[in-house]
């Protein structure tokens, strides 16, 4: 049985250490924000102008001022702040955020990532996402190992318009956990998911791993 969505984002929450600054990507990334460890100090950063998000509102709790930059609502804590996208930009290109952890339409086994467009289909625009996997320390891509026709996402080349090149450090996905060391070019398969096999998790993928 496959990880749940909330599954992969409490098994991505694992990555996160105390003191880090950290950006969520949209989709199954914000839910992260839910299962940072008790007692751990992370301070999540959002490229429209907000340090230090809570989790999601409950529906009591709803301020639809406060928003991330996926347009959900959010909760602020005792140390948020607020500033403008500039500012939250210069942290970002600075090197100042520790990690940050994006959905993905397509990653390579080299590390690249496509997630900010199909083509022939309407978008808003890329947002964050290449000043996030060019000026992070280090990028996780959360996402489905496979699409909606059962194709493989985590594959050898994307196929999509490209948001960063050999800027993937780990991919965790619905079947299990990948990651690679620095200066190792292959992703080795770290861990599978409950009651996912090997045979299942190699069947569905394109990418050439490490798998051993």
């Amino acid at each position: 049985m496959a990880w749940t969505r909330d599954e992969m984002a409490a098994r991505a929450a694992q990555e996160l250490e105390d003191g880090f600054y950290v950006n969520l990507g949209i989709g199954i990334p914000t839910l992260v924000a839910n299962h940072i460890p008790g007692g751990m100090n992370v301070t999540l950063q959002s490229e429209n102008g907000m340090l230090g998000m809570g989790p999601f509102p409950t529906e009591d709790e709803v301020d639809p001022d406060l928003i991330n930059a996926g347009k959900q609502t959010i909760t602020t804590l005792p140390k948020s702040s607020f500033f403008d996208s500039a500012t939250s930009f210069a942290m970002i290109r600075g090197g100042h955020i520790d990690l940050s952890i994006l959905g993905a339409m397509e990653v390579s086994e080299n590390g690249d990532i496509a997630n900010w467009m199909i083509p022939g289909k309407m978008v808003k625009g890329m947002g964050g996402a290449m000043d996030l996997v060019a000026g992070v320390k280090r990028c996780i891509a959360l996402f489905d190992h496979t699409n909606k026709r059962g194709k493989s996402k985590f594959i050898k080349a994307c196929t999509l318009p490209l948001t960063g090149q050999n800027c993937i450090h780990m991919v965790v996905t619905d079947l299990g956990v990948f990651d690679r060391a620095p200066g190792q070019q292959r992703f080795r398969l770290r861990e599978l998911a409950p009651n996912v096999t090997l045979d299942e998790i190699q069947a569905k993928t394109e990418a050439d791993v490490i798998w051993t």
